[in-house]
Order: C-alpha cells, then structure tokens, then sequence
C-alpha cells in the first residue's frame, strides 16, 4: 500500500467483495509475491519484475508487464474463463490489458489518474511521449475509461480525443460511488455476479 491510488483501490476491492463481486487484484512487490486473500475476502497476487536491472521506469514497466499478464492468465484459468473485465490504473499495466483484451476477449476499463502532459513538464520528449503512446493506447483499446472529475474527462477529451461517451465520471466521494462503479462495470462487462 503505497499512496493514494493504493487506498483507492483497496477501498474499491473491498466494496466489491462486499457487493458479492469476486475480485483480485494484481499488484507488484520486489520480493514478496504469490497469491494471498485478505480478511475482506479481496485475492491478491503479487508479482515481481523478472528483469532485476532496468534502465529507467519505462523499461521497467514494460518488464513487469510480462508477470501481469502471467498472473493474470493464471487467474482466468484457474477461474474457468469465466473474468469479466479488468480495470487498469493509469497507465502502467496498459499492456498487459490490452494483450489480454486480445488474446482472452476479456474487456477493460481504463481508470485515469493523471496524464502524462501533467506529470511531466516536458512531456514531448521520446520518454515522455512513450508514455504517451501507452495512455493512447489504453484509451484506443479500453471498452470505456473512468475518471474521478469533470476536469479529468475534459483533459482527456482535449489531449487524446477520446469521445465522452466512451468517459464515465465516477466519484468517490459520492454516496453512490460504489454503484456507479458496478453500473460502469455491468455495461463493459455484463453481469458481475459470475466472476
């Protein structure tokens, strides 16, 4: 648990459960890895970068990639074929979502945190623009894409041009956070109460 993002997700894992969604989330750790149920019934599965010595976090990202999809796999084996989606977070793991798209037929919602042309201040520079490519590509191959803010949709529409219908506004702080984001779900994926 590093950061705002990781409650986030720990918090929506847990409603999930809660909402009789079977849910595992895929995650990195160096060194402790496997697969684990937390006491709110979320499975996790850690996974570690098989690649020790990278030369930036791109090419770190793109290594890590490769035990995600790994994992992942395993977990819709293991489940019969029976995931109904995947939601990434930001950027990171849009490789992995969209091999697993492709390869799987399994759906994925791309949840946007920030964009590249916010975190960086020279965002076109062949590094930043990397990352770029990799946001686009998430945007071009996701079934729909969740922000948490007006604000978000409307960087998103004016940098990537991604339609707003393909946008959904979910906010946390709403008290219907957790039901938007099943009716969000339930439109990519259909029923959830499978898996």
């Amino acid at each position: 648990m590093v950061g705002k993002l990781a409650e986030y997700i720990s918090a929506l894992a847990t409603q999930l459960v809660k909402n009789k969604v079977e849910t595992y989330v895929v995650t990195y750790h160096d060194s402790w890895t496997g697969a684990a149920e937390e006491a709110s019934g979320v499975k996790v599965v850690r996974v570690a970068n098989p690649v020790r010595t990278n030369i930036g976090v791109l090419t770190w990202d793109l290594t890590l990639n490769q035990e995600v999809e790994r994992a992942t796999a395993n977990i819709y084996y293991q489940a019969d074929k029976h995931i109904n989606l995947i939601d990434v977070y930001d950027w990171h793991f849009i490789p992995a979502a969209a091999t697993l798209k492709n390869a799987l037929n399994i759906p994925f919602v791309y949840s946007v945190e920030s964009l590249e042309d916010h975190r960086s201040p020279n965002s076109n520079t062949p590094y930043n623009m990397s990352i770029k490519s990799i946001e686009w590509l998430g945007f071009y191959e996701a079934k729909k894409v969740s922000v948490k803010s007006e604000w978000m949709r409307d960087e998103i529409i004016r940098i990537y041009r991604v339609p707003k219908e393909k946008i959904k506004v979910v906010s946390p702080s709403a008290d219907s956070w957790i039901k938007n984001v099943l009716e969000l779900y339930n439109t990519v994926a259909g029923d959830l109460n499978r898996k």
